[in-house]
């Protein structure tokens, strides 16, 4: 067990931990308190991406024995994922915080479009790194089974965001409820676990 991976499986928890806070905040305080609300989706969908860095970074290390290339590609859509995640948050944050004086609220964000970043490019990575996790005995096989309902809930959200647009729409709300609430904190937490415990197959 070395401290990387160790320090790697905590980052993985606290973004499952924060994943599921956001979909808290999003879904159920906005609709209580909609700044309030607003404003605590932004803080733990940034909390959540800058920890998945760490925590994918950990992944492609133990994936890449698998096949170096695919591992690669999946860290890349991970990180982009991320990132874009992780602007799109303190991007809403900052603006929770200090609202500008005029708001269009019809466009989408130019940080994260319909949340391409968060939900489609987090759900190629999530489908391309569960691939290698079944093909490798590098972490528990049903991380990679799990893994491949959380990528595919991932995309089907972005589709539903980016074509739906109500967000009333079961369309839209049964994947991302899905996802948000219960596979993907779970695929996070377990992963976590796993690294923490330096557990393979």
């Amino acid at each position: 067990m070395n401290s990387f991976e160790r320090s790697s499986g905590y980052s993985a928890i606290v973004a499952g931990v924060a994943g599921f806070l956001y979909s808290v905040s999003f879904v159920l305080v906005t609709r209580s308190i909609a700044s309030l609300g607003i404003g605590l989706a932004a803080f733990f969908l940034l909390v959540g991406a800058i920890n998945s860095i760490q925590a994918l970074s950990a992944l492609y290390r133990r994936t890449r024995e698998v096949d170096a290339g695919f591992a690669l590609t999946a860290l890349l859509f991970g990180l982009a994922g991320a990132f874009g995640a992780a602007l799109h948050g303190g991007y809403d944050l900052a603006n929770a915080i200090h609202p500008p004086a005029t708001a269009a609220t019809d466009f989408p964000s130019a940080m994260d479009p319909r949340g391409l970043a968060t939900f489609g490019l987090a759900g190629l990575a999530l489908l391309t790194f569960s691939r290698l996790i079944q093909k490798g005995a590098v972490l528990p096989r049903g991380l990679a089974t799990l893994g491949y309902v959380s990528g595919l809930l991932l995309i089907l959200t972005y589709l539903g965001r980016l074509i739906v647009l109500d967000a009333n729409s079961l369309l839209l709300l049964a994947p991302a409820g899905l996802e948000g609430f219960i596979v993907n904190p779970v695929w996070y937490v377990w992963l976590g676990l796993a690294l923490i415990r330096g557990r393979r197959a």
